[in-house]
């Protein structure tokens, strides 16, 4: 009897010790943060009353926020009170203004595409269009956001934007008076049918109405008798509301489905999130995800539940790793605190945050996951899946690298240029589905670069160079025909524009193509364009028309 008793007597006097331990530690740490508030307090007033100059209080607080939060992970930011609307728009993609994407160049602010049925397109605001002035203001050497906030405006005021137009004669000085307009900024870019009979759909972000767009496309999609399957594209989606991707699961999952659970601080309890609604995707409809290295956050957290659900095959590249999540806090001031508050997990039990934010190396760098350092779990069929790292996909796709030179047209807007050029001689193409890039459009490309002063340099000269040092440093030039072969290797491999524009017109075309559909019918032409040679695309859709799909979802280890 006294060992029974004596057991109970152990637990218990083990769980108040856990607890005083516990209370110790919040007191200890309560007590350490009151006395560095207070010894920051003492020093700001210090140097106010003493510091020979005047301090800049509003840089210097702002330094001083900025050092905080690099401590901890880079989710958690501060915004001011002139930031704080730029959270707002990224949560519902709403603001006031003409509707445009902008960029710099040369230090100047040129038009890169106004949005389809904005107030800018209406206007006639064409991508290519370098802007002068906004309003009075003169925007030579002026940053895009800075720029940006100059468009922007409450919606029913006029904003004037001179514009210098090229293609079209010395002296095209533009104005153009603009009402601003309430904009929602789409997150579900494109839908349709591709390669026959799979439907395709493309969500950029996670916004408040992501939903209502992404159930708008679905229905479209399915209306069409011949779609034999989904094809959900999440690459490059950086994610946005939790709500919303909750809420997206319900299109595809049974009502009440458990698709994810978050672990705040011991203060905030576990919260699970289930789906609240019939789905309208048939659940016999095969379905797969496309993602890569920049799937984040929800968008993880949407592809992570429907592979632990087995309800969809995953397909391309590792996702990026975020398993956090944010919540806004209002500051004084109007200022705002975006905050880590928990950590998600998906339905197998699973956390795929890749970086450990708590655990820094020596320099303050933080490393990911290691494979080795990961641990197994079990989709809802048995097939295995790994926490730590993000998403690994079902089916590997290996994305094209693009050349040296494809990647010095982009850089220096060669490919941009043609486009804005052509469109202005061509008033009219065909439609998305029917436009090519002929020989004679891509003669016209060729001729459009100057090859005195366009330059590129093709990793095959990098390695040479370093063969070269390195045969030099192992004494192997003075070898006979040393010299002779490294000289033949280099005249072998020199950059010929001519011969590379030849060789290399498939891999540019995949750019050119969508850019100059883009002109005529935006985002949507250029989707359509894009969508023509996509590894992602056809791996997919391979997959959903094939056994394979079902053998994926059905395979254990």
């Amino acid at each position: 009897m006294m060992k029974r008793r004596t057991i109970p007597l152990l637990l218990g006097a083990t769980l108040l010790l856990g607890m005083a331990c516990a209370s110790a530690r919040k007191s200890s740490h309560d007590a350490a943060l009151a006395r560095n508030l207070n010894t920051f307090n003492a020093l700001v007033k210090s140097l106010e009353e003493n510091y020979v100059d005047t301090i800049r209080v509003d840089e210097a607080f702002e330094q001083a926020i900025a050092a905080m939060l690099s401590t901890v992970d880079p989710y958690t930011e501060y915004y001011s009170a002139d930031e704080a609307e730029q959270l707002i728009r990224m949560t519902t993609g709403e603001y006031g203004g003409i509707g445009s994407y902008i960029l710099v160049r040369d230090s100047m602010t040129y038009i890169s595409g106004p949005y389809e049925n904005s107030p800018a397109a209406e206007a006639g605001l064409r991508a290519g269009d370098k802007i002068l002035f906004v309003d009075s203001t003169d925007v030579h050497s002026k940053f895009v956001p800075d720029v940006s906030k100059l468009l922007r405006g409450q919606p029913g005021t006029t904003v004037r934007v001179q514009v210098a137009r090229p293609y079209v004669g010395a002296d095209s000085i533009l104005d153009f008076n603009i009402k601003r307009r309430k904009l929602q900024q789409p997150s579900v870019t494109y839908w349709g049918m591709v390669r026959d009979s799979i439907g395709y759909i493309n969500l950029d972000q996670f916004i408040v109405k992501s939903p209502e767009e992404m159930e708008q496309g679905l229905k479209e999609l399915l209306a069409h008798p011949e779609m034999k399957g989904l094809i959900l594209d999440l690459r490059g989606n950086g994610g946005g509301l939790v709500e919303s991707a909750v809420e997206i699961l319900g299109l595809f999952l049974p009502k009440g489905t458990e698709v994810l659970s978050t672990q705040g601080s011991e203060s905030r309890p576990v919260k699970t999130y289930k789906t609240r609604r019939d789905p309208i995707v048939p659940s016999d409809m095969p379905m797969a995800v496309l993602i890569d290295g920049g799937s984040a956050s929800a968008a993880e957290i949407t592809a992570g539940a429907l592979q632990d659900l087995d309800r969809a095959v995953i397909v391309g590249s590792r996702s990026f790793g975020k398993g956090l999540v944010q919540s806004t806090l209002p500051l004084p001031f109007d200022g705002m605190l975006k905050v880590t508050v928990a950590k998600y997990l998906l339905p197998s039990g699973r956390l795929i945050q890749a970086l450990d934010y708590s655990r820094r190396n020596p320099d303050g760098s933080v490393a990911r996951t290691p494979d080795s350092l990961t641990n197994i779990f079990h989709t809802r069929a048995g097939r295995e899946v790994r926490d730590g790292g993000g998403l690994k996909p079902d089916s590997t796709v290996e994305w094209p690298r693009p050349s040296a030179l494809l990647y010095q047209l982009v850089t220096d807007q060669k490919i941009f240029d043609f486009a804005n050029q052509y469109s202005a001689t061509h008033p009219q193409i065909t439609s998305p589905a029917e436009f090519t890039i002929t020989d004679s459009i891509y003669a016209q490309f060729r001729r459009s670069i100057n090859p005195a002063s366009f330059k590129y340099t093709p990793s095959t000269d990098v390695l040479l160079k370093q063969l070269r040092e390195a045969a030099k440093l192992e004494g192997y030039l003075q070898e006979e025909g040393g010299e002779e072969l490294l000289t033949q290797a280099d005249s072998l491999f020199a950059p010929d524009l001519e011969r590379d524009l030849t060789l290399r017109r498939a891999e540019i075309e995949r750019y050119l193509l969508p850019e100059i559909l883009n002109r005529y019918y935006y985002e949507k032409g250029a989707a359509a364009g894009r969508l023509r040679n996509d590894e992602g695309v056809d791996a997919a859709a391979a997959i959903l028309r094939s056994g394979d799909y079902r053998k994926i979802l059905r395979q254990k280890p």
